[in-house]
């Protein structure tokens, strides 16, 4: 046997040289001209664009990695002449790195959970339940995806600072409503309601999902006697793996990087509100040195805001690549 395969791999090895011989033999030295182009314009294009995808974080480690002379120095492009690690330092102690990262995953990762929850179940119910109005509230869902936020900022803000379910709470109490703010429950109660941060997109893909799933498997479900709660939970969601690894790295990643409703609700819990205060004018002289150096913590601290998400990427891309792959084919 290994004879034989030994035989093989020769074979194989000398028909690869054949072939590549009879390639330049069959073509003139234009074609030849041609085809090392192409190689050479491809290779441009691909290194440009990766030039152009990694230059802002090049550009932010370069910054951070930095003393403060270098900022002045014009001969200082991409190396430092003076490496020093206190920016980091610096930055990480006036962000409250720690605090901040775990106020973020906790807020992300219980957002995405909850969103994930009532945006399956609202997917499913367009796609497989038919009732009177259905392509209406689907219309309005879409309809969520193009409003901007800051329409309803005054009534949403209004809405959690005086907290009440149908003024049973005033009824009871007497008092105007619960004061829910400089906490993370409205992000919850938004989120499990299916009207948090990009929900109406959640529920398109999953009603797009669940729509291309044969029937046979709700049918053959009901034949067993399975009610719909159950068909959704042991037949439907089991098959919507992609549609659901899409719709949770989205809500993660977006949840992480929301500025708008963490400054309305709950300003300085969470990495990127406390990174606004490093924006010029904002400050405080006794943690950066000095108003002149922001854009130097500025950047920094831009570095240490995407650190967590990249390595979030660097382990879960391939899934993500995969979900979107066989969301965009299935859906």
């Amino acid at each position: 046997m290994e004879a034989e395969t030994k035989v093989k791999s020769r074979i194989s090895d000398s028909a690869l040289v054949r072939a590549a011989t009879s390639w330049y033999d069959r073509h003139s030295p234009v074609e030849k001209a041609k085809h090392w182009l192409w190689i050479f314009i491809r290779s441009v294009l691909i290194v440009g664009i990766c030039f152009i995808i990694l230059y802002p974080i090049i550009t932010k480690l370069s910054i951070a990695l930095r003393d403060k002379q270098d900022m002045f120095d014009a001969t200082v492009v991409w190396l430092p002449r003076h490496f020093t690690l206190d920016n980091i330092k610096i930055v990480m102690g006036y962000l409250k790195y720690s605090e901040s990262v775990t106020n973020t995953l906790l807020l992300s990762l219980g957002t995405s959970l909850l969103q994930l929850a009532s945006c399956a179940l609202a997917g499913y119910g367009f796609a497989r339940l038919k009732f009177r109005g259905s392509a209406i509230l689907f219309g309005v869902v879409i309809f969520t995806i193009v409003v901007p936020p800051q329409t309803i900022m005054v009534p949403t803000y209004l809405h959690y600072r005086f907290f009440d379910v149908f003024g049973l709470y005033h009824l009871f109490t007497g008092k105007d409503g619960v004061n829910l703010l400089e906490s993370f429950w409205p992000f919850f109660i938004s989120s499990g309601l299916a009207m948090g941060l990009k929900n109406g997109l959640y529920i398109y893909i999953f009603r797009q999902f669940f729509r291309s799933l044969p029937k046979d498997l709700e049918e053959a479900a009901y034949v067993d006697g399975a009610g719909i709660p159950g068909t959704f939970a042991r037949v439907m969601l089991p098959n919507a793996v992609p549609a659901i690894a899409t719709v949770m790295l989205f809500s993660f990643i977006w949840q992480w990087n929301d500025s708008y409703f963490v400054n309305l609700f709950a300003p300085n819990y969470t990495l990127l509100a406390r990174m606004l205060d490093l924006l010029p004018g904002a400050v405080r002289p006794e943690y950066v040195g000095g108003i002149s150096h922001t854009s130097l913590y500025l950047n920094t601290g831009t570095l240490l805001g995407i650190l967590p998400i990249f390595i979030l990427y660097l382990f879960a891309q391939r899934y993500f690549v995969e979900s979107v792959e066989r969301t965009g084919l299935v859906g």
